[in-house]
């Protein structure tokens, strides 16, 4: 990550997230995320639009934004990969500490509900 992109970045809570359609329309979600050796990591449940999206179309757009996406700065074009084994637990464990205890919540009730989460890694290019 650049020097310009994580002062872009740096003391946000949010991202807007731009997935792509098949079609090549844009989805705009706003994240929570939290950012480790270059690489931005996003909490999702399993079976979200974006994931689905991600999966299909790697190729992605982050800008800060507000808790309602309203954008606070330029878009930046990125790489995501939804991650497994000790990268989704690292991703989880920087989530769980920038967030606390609203993320912790999160966790508990969607395990009371039996959600599946999963960690996306995003990559600026």
């Amino acid at each position: 990550m650049s020097d310009e992109s994580h002062r872009a970045l740096s003391g946000r809570k949010y991202i807007s997230l731009e997935t792509y359609r098949r079609s090549g329309v844009g989805v705009r979600t706003p994240v929570w995320f939290a950012e480790a050796d270059g690489v931005l990591y996003v909490y999702s449940l399993a079976d979200a639009g974006k994931v689905k999206r991600i999966r299909t179309t790697p190729r992605v757009r982050v800008a800060p934004c507000g808790l309602r996406g309203n954008l606070k700065g330029d878009w930046l074009e990125a790489e995501a990969r939804v991650v497994d084994g000790e990268e989704e637990k690292r991703g989880h464990a920087l989530l769980n500490q920038k967030y606390w205890p609203w993320k912790s919540m999160g966790d508990f009730f969607s395990r009371l509900r039996g959600r599946r989460q999963a960690i996306l890694a995003v990559r600026l290019l």
